[in-house]
């Protein structure tokens, strides 16, 4: 079995939230996350926008970033980022080797007591990357919730919690003050934590967190950036920062309105990590804004057959974000091609997404977790009734059926169905527009 396989096979394993495992990991390592100050990013929706525009800006102030996301799209190297590109395959394999050999030695003497997850052991192969590279600073984001999530270990320069919605209910709780505990479980001692516009339940929640974990007070992010006004979608935005003054209205490279909120989250962040050692001018901020690239999050591809519109909207509030950009554009309607995982709220998918679709295509993923396309549809039609809606299994085919009559459409939900769709597609001539 090799390194690669033995990883994925970890996947069996499924979620485990706790931070036993990690710390064992990491101690067994040499604490590969203390090489490098990090920065450490939470939130339901926008967290990757927001460690996209924040790596983005340090880079442009001239530091070697590390960038850790997850899920990946189509390849493992995209989840651990060096200086914006995906980490070369016998990097990664080289600390692979280095942490399952850490992880059979744990095992073999009792520190470890059960199997790490698949999360877990990548995450730690991460850290061991950028210390090997080495980074000057590295931008991670939470996996799931906060608290006990295998990212937690880290004692970063500042964090950031952007949003709190609905999502993953299971783990973390069906309130939003119990969600926004848990992601408020990442504030540390003495660690300033920036807040995004949180609904008032979850604030509270945070607070409480933060007060009782011996945080400074938190750092809202709300007034940080203003919309100038929407082209086709993108925003333009105004920084009030007295750290930056005198920087012109931007364009925002993310699309969508929703970007302002992380743009404001991004530059709270920015100001204090430059007071915390990580310093950059004006310049590098605003080419955070401008240049940040995010795959497959509002991302438009030429096709042979068409304008195709792909976004991971996988809960409620993506959906909203994405029809909210789809009516600012003047875009809609447009076909939709939709999968989703069976633990996802659909029908508060389907919601906003109605008011944007011609009709609905209802399509598979490569996994149990995903409906079937017809049991799907028929969520669709039941929460969406007076769209069309039909199911075409193959998810290729479920574009090309969507392009047939309209020279645009859009492919969204589940990451397991964009990430690999945006890659088969560029494989065979789509370019981002």
């Amino acid at each position: 079995m090799t390194l690669r396989q033995r990883l994925f096979s970890l996947e069996a394993f499924g979620i485990k939230l706790g931070l036993d495992n990690m710390r064992t990991l990491v101690e067994a390592l040499g604490h590969p996350e203390r090489a490098y100050p990090t920065v450490h990013v939470a939130g339901t929706n926008g967290k990757g926008s927001v460690c996209a525009i924040v790596e983005r800006a340090l880079r442009a102030a001239g530091y070697r970033t590390g960038l850790y996301t997850s899920p990946h799209l189509d390849r493992l190297e995209e989840r651990m980022a060096i200086d914006g590109q995906p980490v070369a395959s016998d990097r990664l394999d080289a600390a692979a080797g280095r942490v399952f050999a850490a992880v059979d030695t744990a095992i073999a003497d009792g520190r470890l007591a059960v199997t790490p997850t698949f999360f877990e052991v990548t995450t730690a192969i991460a850290f061991e990357v950028f210390r090997a590279e080495p980074v000057d600073v590295a931008v991670i984001e939470v996996g799931l919730g906060g608290r006990f999530d295998a990212t937690n270990i880290i004692t970063p320069v500042a964090g950031a919690i952007v949003s709190i919605a609905f999502d993953h209910e299971r783990h973390l709780g069906s309130t939003l003050g119990l969600i926004g505990g848990e992601k408020g479980g990442i504030a540390k001692p003495g660690i300033p934590l920036v807040v995004g516009a949180l609904p008032p339940e979850a604030l509270h929640a945070i607070e409480r967190v933060r007060s009782e974990a011996g945080a400074p007070p938190l750092v809202h992010a709300e007034d940080a950036v203003g919309l100038d006004g929407l082209d086709a979608g993108r925003a333009r935005v105004l920084v009030r920062s007295q750290r930056w003054p005198g920087l012109p209205v931007l364009p925002l490279s993310l699309l969508g309105r929703h970007q302002v909120a992380n743009a404001a989250v991004a530059v709270r962040l920015l100001e204090v990590l430059g007071t915390h050692g990580l310093r950059m001018g004006a310049d590098a901020v605003a080419r955070g804004l401008t240049e940040a690239r995010w795959p497959a999050r509002l991302e438009w591809l030429r096709t042979p057959g068409g304008e195709l519109l792909i976004d991971a909207a996988h809960n409620p509030a993506g959906a909203e974000a994405l029809s909210s950009y789809l009516h600012d554009a003047g875009r809609a309607p447009l076909p939709v091609v939709l999968a989703a995982m069976q633990d996802k709220d659909v029908d508060g998918m389907v919601r906003p997404l109605a008011s944007v679709a011609s009709r609905f295509v209802a399509t598979g993923v490569a996994t149990p977790r995903a409906f079937a396309p017809e049991a799907l549809a028929s969520r669709i039609a039941a929460a969406a009734p007076g769209t069309p809606v039909s199911s075409v299994p193959d998810a290729r085919a479920a574009i090309d059926d969507a392009l047939a009559r309209d020279r645009r459409a859009v492919a969204a939900g589940s990451i397991y169905f964009i990430g690999p769709l945006r890659a088969r597609l560029i494989e065979s001539g789509a370019v981002p527009i």
